[in-house]
């Protein structure tokens, strides 16, 4: 498929989970098709990076389902610090172990796990609709009931996969991907490189396969697809694009010409051919 294809899939409304980490690893070609498409109204499930900025910096975001929202190398995503301090988008923020447990309560088709996370925190006091259960054997314990997310589609980068759907991660840690696919009703990939099934072994070993092609609804081949987040050990993160875009949320011009130069080019073809052309080899112009 190509990022256009996977995006004619969504519409208006829907439950996106995106996975990666942070700024590592996110779909961005995918996200950046998103951001030429017309779809408002979206709920966004993801451990959240710069994909989650840019969704709300251009107004696509309804809801958001998160357990931070992080550029890594800068702390707190800018243009998510604007949507959450001016109320622009409905928030329901976990810690990071309870957003696990509602992706796993997903994948495993069960309403809720409990657990003891939140527990005299403002995790509940933020999350009012969060509900507690009490343990069914004679301890008694009360225990937060994290809900199941309810995810209409995932979008997730991997290393390497095969036309059949099988995804394999070659970098330090897989960021939970295998569990955003197992969770929603469909789940589409975009890889760096698509190779034979029978490769997938030459640059990994079995344990790297951890998308298998019974969760997966179609593959995009995007070359520098994650960019400008890190997908290691293909590439590390463009830390100077990184400030750039940053810095684009103290300024409406600035964020303006940034759509223009970045966002708004007509496929991911487009923006690595820019990306090539850049004078200076490291500053986004």
């Amino acid at each position: 498929m190509t990022e256009d294809d996977v995006v004619a899939e969504l519409s208006d409304g829907m439950t996106i989970g995106i996975g990666g980490w942070g700024s590592r690893r996110k779909p961005m070609s995918l996200v950046r098709a998103i951001l030429r498409s017309g779809l408002k109204d979206l709920h966004v499930v993801s451990y959240g990076g710069p994909d989650v900025g840019l969704l709300c910096a251009a107004g696509r975001v309804r809801r958001l389902t998160y357990g931070f929202v992080s550029l890594d190398s800068i702390p707190l995503e800018p243009h998510f610090r604007i949507a959450r301090q001016t109320g622009s988008v409905e928030a329901r923020e976990f810690d990071e172990g309870a957003f696990y447990l509602g992706l796993l309560a997903a994948t495993h088709r069960v309403p809720f796990y409990p657990t003891r996370a939140g527990l005299g925190s403002d995790m509940l006091t933020y999350n009012p609709d969060l509900k507690t259960v009490t343990s069914p054997y004679d301890d008694g314990t009360e225990l937060v009931a994290v809900p199941a997310f309810e995810i209409d589609v995932s979008l997730v980068h991997m290393n390497r996969a095969d036309a059949a759907g099988n995804g394999q991660f070659l970098g330090p840690d897989l960021y939970f991907d295998d569990l955003f696919a197992m969770a929603a009703k469909r789940t589409f990939m975009s890889c760096e490189r698509l190779v034979a099934t029978e490769d997938l072994l030459r640059e990994g070993s079995v344990h790297t396969l951890k998308i298998p092609r019974l969760h997966t609804d179609g593959v995009v081949e995007a070359s520098g697809g994650a960019h400008f987040t890190e997908c290691l050990p293909d590439y590390g993160r463009d830390e100077a694009f990184q400030r750039e875009y940053a810095a684009t949320a103290r300024d409406p011009e600035a964020w303006a010409r940034f759509q223009a130069d970045w966002l708004d080019l007509p496929s991911h073809d487009e923006y690595r051919a820019r990306l090539a052309g850049r004078a200076d080899g490291g500053e986004a112009t």
